[in-house]
């Protein structure tokens, strides 16, 4: 497994990064953890999470499992670089009670000690804001957070679907307050099949110094070879790649995908995780396996060289929007 710095930070991570989003909802805790375990020898040691993982009335359960897992020692906490998220609402009743979601400081607070001991644990790596809170100031979101990062609950801070704008707008009030090193990656939906972060987000994050974490790295397996498997296996495909494959167009690209791909003798869903590392900024993708089948998979992306000819292939297929602003500027 291959490691580098989390944007601008001395953190080490590896490549790719574990999503447990699976752990609960798809995967029970005896196979969560038997995941855990194998990504752990296979050197991956950036795990990510969210404190609404579980969903609905099992919301947080995703965060217990891993709690259990690190409780069984072995070091694992230790060799894990911990990453999980606040904004979504925790209400013991499932509605949006007030102060229960988003980012004010209450909330923070409360997320922040709630998280930790779901996760049994006395510290978090990353905390990340899972969206953008249009009603709080960042001059609120950062006192919180330096509080909490003077009391050792948190290391870091990233943010997940920000745009460019407001990776600027937090990182400029940061620095106007002085001592809160702001934040330091952002993860962002990116693959091969959406590539709209090459405009803003992308760019914003890279000129100011944060690490890029793609989720949905195979756009909820569009890139995952669901035309072969249905061909193959007569297994039809589900949710967002069901829903994309009834455009005939997006069926056209997809099946040009997986041609290109079949002729340099490649699997789709390997090639589309290796083509995100080669990716300037990106510090490495979210895989969410399943099975530990899955997570084979993915680690054999992390050996894959592809070649200039399959990379200007699959940009002929999937242009970006190309350097901003010129894209569209003119």
């Amino acid at each position: 497994m291959e490691y580098t710095q989390l944007g601008r930070t001395g953190l080490k991570v590896s490549r790719l990064v574990l999503g447990t989003m699976n752990f609960g909802p798809q995967t029970d805790e005896a196979d969560s953890h038997a995941i855990m375990d194998a990504a752990l020898d296979a050197g991956i040691n950036f795990f990510d999470t969210a404190n609404v993982y579980g969903w609905g009335e099992n919301k947080g359960r995703t965060e217990t499992i891993i709690g259990n897992w690190f409780a069984k020692g072995g070091e694992r906490r230790e060799k894990v670089v911990l990453a999980t998220k606040v904004y979504g609402n925790m209400g013991p009743d499932g509605a949006a009670w007030p102060n229960h979601d988003k980012l004010s400081a209450v909330n923070i607070r409360r997320a922040v000690d709630a998280s930790l001991k779901r996760l049994q644990t006395d510290y978090i790596d990353v905390y990340q804001f899972h969206h953008i809170d249009r009603a709080t100031p960042f001059e609120e979101i950062w006192q919180a957070i330096d509080v909490l990062v003077q009391q050792g609950k948190i290391l870091y801070v990233g943010s997940s679907n920000f745009p460019g704008y407001k990776i600027a707008q937090a990182n400029e009030i940061a620095a106007r307050r002085g001592g809160t090193i702001g934040l330091v990656s952002e993860q962002c939906l990116y693959n091969l099949f959406e590539r709209r972060a090459e405009m803003e987000v992308i760019p914003a994050a890279q000129d100011y110094g944060l690490g890029v974490i793609p989720w949905s790295p195979l756009h909820g397996g569009l890139l995952g070879g669901v035309i072969k498997k249905e061909v193959e296996g007569g297994r039809r495909s589900s949710g967002r790649a069901a829903d994309s494959l009834n455009d005939p167009a997006v069926r056209s690209k997809i099946q040009a995908y997986e041609d290109l791909l079949d002729k340099h003798g490649l699997e789709p869903g390997e090639a589309a995780l290796a083509w995100l590392l080669t990716r300037p900024g990106v510090t490495g993708p979210i895989v969410g396996p399943r099975t530990a089948g899955q997570l084979e998979s993915a680690l054999r992306a992390t050996e894959l060289e592809l070649s200039e000819e399959l990379l200007a292939g699959l940009d002929e297929i999937f242009p970006g929007p190309g350097p901003s602003p010129e894209a569209f500027a003119w």
